[in-house]
């Protein structure tokens, strides 16, 4: 059987199974699951095909005789040129001397290395004098530790499936396997490991990708159905006529996206199941106006709303923004940190005694003492900068209260499938009317003058800008513009007319609060700051935003920052001062000043940095596949999805003997157990 010890296969003694646990591999399954990282492919292309620093094979004509020279001990190099398309390429071969003999002027020879596109030069790893074979070959190559050898790794491979191949159980029902026109799993595993052409390993990667990728949906959807399942009673009857009163007092009409967001949320309150739910939006769509309705139709339902946030700073300007919008409808407090002592013990108990309707704060809200007396909706905003665990203690402090995490983070939508496919995602993808698109322009340092004019010249017009730079104080090992420098900078070369301000990370937040009042109120024109006004502030008047060593931002950070501007009717502006060396940098760059669109910034990130990055490695909780790709194989795993919530929403897992092997598969899943727990 697989999960038999891997010393069960013929010619696996104990010291190759040691050099096998390097690599994870213990059962017999576990070898026929290690697949190889990449395949080397000995098929000759024309030469204008070629990529530069790639793996090649060529064949071609020596043209002289080779020459060898020697340097260092036991060294050698031996060189000789080769005509190929009626083209001469020079051919590198390192400490092969035995080769000079074998060689001749005259042979036609097979050559294997990498590839100089600019030097028209290969630098040989295998060779062999004679024409490439008809049929390319193609060579499974596996990731390594230790003593452990591609050929020894073969071998056992080679002898495990002679062996085993016919223990292997199919697992996916063969209607999606005719569907999808995919091969079954032991043929898969026979061609993943020992490929015969490029179709057949194609449609075995096309395979595995799709496996992968159903058993995590699946995984997914089924944590979904017990949570909802195990929250019934839920329900919040809120006063519709109550709620229509209330968005009819906004001074703006909700955009389509809004509403059509804010029925999504509405419903789930009225339903007996616990709301778990992520709404997206881009800088500025107005997710704050929908935050604020749900929490009023939960007050109507004679609940208790909580508001918590990642910054004091983001914090105190919802906890204004609200109390401008409920007026005396309810009762608001703010808890954050700073609030201590005979202060923080009044709020508490008048939270505890149901005086207080709405709390907004920062991960103050889940300390022991804050205790509710009827929690209704807990809404989390910039949910990913929060732990699993701060977000998991928010949710028990209600009697299951629905919850709402909000994000300003366009995520792509793979990553929305993969990373919250246990929750329900909704997405505000349209901006209120009248707001204009930001103009972007990237330029260097060494027009930096031209900059600051005309932030004076936006300034003289009673108008504000933001200059915003990654550190603090001056670093030796990264020569990038620090905050500090750059606002002593701006005092001088500024009349004194332009008040400069500096704001970072490790002002006090009562220093914070105050330099941000200022600008607020157009005390200070300029704001020098670090990356602290990213999320959620918000100055209409200001209008111009530079952004120093911009290449050292992701796209998806940059976008934020740009999001300071704009926030009125009038034109704004985003400078990206940058020197990007790179070309992923470049890219970023170029992005940036053609499109304002998070979403599509958030896709063209997600290629360029890959989904591990996204959220940051730690914080990402994303599943780690051996075959799929998220980004490359979107299709497939939107199919998935789809499939896996067909299949937990009819009961087919429990009821249809066609899916019982997945269920088997899916009940002893330790990813399962830990996550319903």
């Amino acid at each position: 059987m697989l999960n038999e010890p891997v010393t069960t296969v013929k010619g696996v003694g104990g010291k190759f199974a040691e050099a096998l646990a390097l690599v994870n591999i213990y059962t017999i399954e576990d070898l026929f699951y290690y697949f190889p990282y990449r395949y080397d492919v000995f098929e000759i292309k024309p030469l204008g095909e070629l990529i530069h620093e790639d793996k090649v094979t060529i064949e071609g004509r020596i043209i002289h005789d080779p020459s060898l020279s020697f340097f260092g001990k036991k060294k050698s190099r031996l060189t000789f040129m080769v005509e190929t398309e009626g083209v001469a390429v020079k051919v590198v071969m390192f400490n092969r001397a035995f080769a000079k003999k074998q060689l001749n002027q005259d042979d036609v020879v097979t050559l294997t290395g990498k590839w100089d596109a600019h030097r028209l030069q290969i630098t040989v790893s295998n060779y062999k004098v004679g024409h490439a074979e008809e049929q390319a070959t193609i060579q499974p190559m596996y990731s390594l530790k230790g003593d452990l050898t591609n050929i020894k790794l073969k071998k056992a491979m080679s002898t495990a499936v002679r062996d085993h191949i016919n223990d292997i159980e199919e697992i996916i029902p063969d209607t999606y396997l005719k569907a999808y026109k995919i091969p079954d799993r032991k043929h898969a595993i026979l061609a993943m490991h020992f490929p015969k052409d490029r179709q057949l390993l194609k449609h075995a990667r096309r395979r595995f990708t799709y496996e992968e990728f159903l058993i995590f949906q699946l995984k997914m959807q089924l944590i979904r159905k017990l949570n909802r399942e195990s929250t019934t009673g839920n329900t919040q009857h809120y006063n519709p006529s109550s709620l229509q009163e209330f968005i009819q007092s906004f001074p703006f009409e909700l955009t389509k996206a809004q509403t059509h967001t804010l029925n999504q949320i509405l419903a789930d309150m009225k339903s007996p199941y616990r709301m778990n739910r992520l709404l997206q939006g881009d800088v500025g769509s107005g997710k704050t106006a929908v935050a604020a309705i749900c929490l009023y139709a939960t007050i109507t339902a004679d609940r208790q709303g909580a508001l918590m946030v990642p910054t004091e700073i983001l914090a105190e300007q919802h906890y204004k923004s609200l109390s401008e919008m409920f007026g005396d409808r309810a009762s608001i407090v703010l808890l954050t940190g700073s609030v201590k002592g005979k202060k923080r013990r009044e709020i508490t108990e008048a939270i505890k005694s149901h005086q207080i309707d709405i709390v907004v704060g920062t991960h103050a809200l889940i300390q022991g003492d804050v205790i509710f007396a009827n929690l209704g909706l807990a809404i989390v905003d910039e949910q990913h900068r929060f732990g699993v665990e701060q977000r998991r203690v928010l949710r028990d402090k209600g009697l299951q209260p629905d919850v709402l995490f909000m994000t300003a983070t366009p995520i792509p939508r793979t990553l929305a499938i993969t990373a919250f496919g246990d929750m329900d995602v909704s997405v505000i993808d349209e901006m209120p009317l009248g707001r204009k698109e930001i103009d972007t322009y990237w330029t260097k340092e060494n027009t930096l003058d031209r900059v600051l004019n005309f932030i004076e010249k936006r300034v003289s017009a009673g108008e504000q800008a933001y200059v915003v730079c990654p550190l603090i104080e001056e670093s030796d090992k990264l020569d990038i513009q620090n905050a500090v420098d750059l606002y002593n900078q701006l005092q001088v070369f500024y009349p004194s007319t332009v008040q400069v301000g500096l704001m970072h990370g490790r002002l006090s937040s009562a220093e914070k609060e105050e330099v941000m009042n200022k600008f607020a109120a157009n005390e200070l024109q300029v704001l020098v700051s670090t990356t602290v006004v990213e999320v959620g502030v918000n100055v209409p008047n200001a209008t111009v935003m530079v952004i120093y060593d911009a290449e050292r931002f992701g796209l998806s950070q940059l976008h934020q920052l740009r999001g300071r501007v704009g926030r009125s009717d009038k034109q704004s502006y985003c400078i990206l001062i940058a020197d990007p060396k790179g070309e992923v940098g470049k890219e970023r760059m170029k992005i940036m000043t053609e499109t304002n669109n998070g979403f599509e910034l958030s896709e063209q990130d997600l290629k360029l940095r890959g989904p591990g990055d996204f959220f940051g490695k730690k914080q990402s909780g994303l599943p780690v596949f051996k075959v799929a790709d998220m980004v490359h194989d979107y299709k497939a795993l939107e199919t998935a999805r789809v499939d896996a919530q067909e299949i937990i929403e009819s009961n087919k897992l429990v009821e249809d003997q066609q899916y019982q092997e997945l269920y088997k598969l899916l009940e002893n899943d330790s990813y399962m157990k830990s996550k319903l727990d």
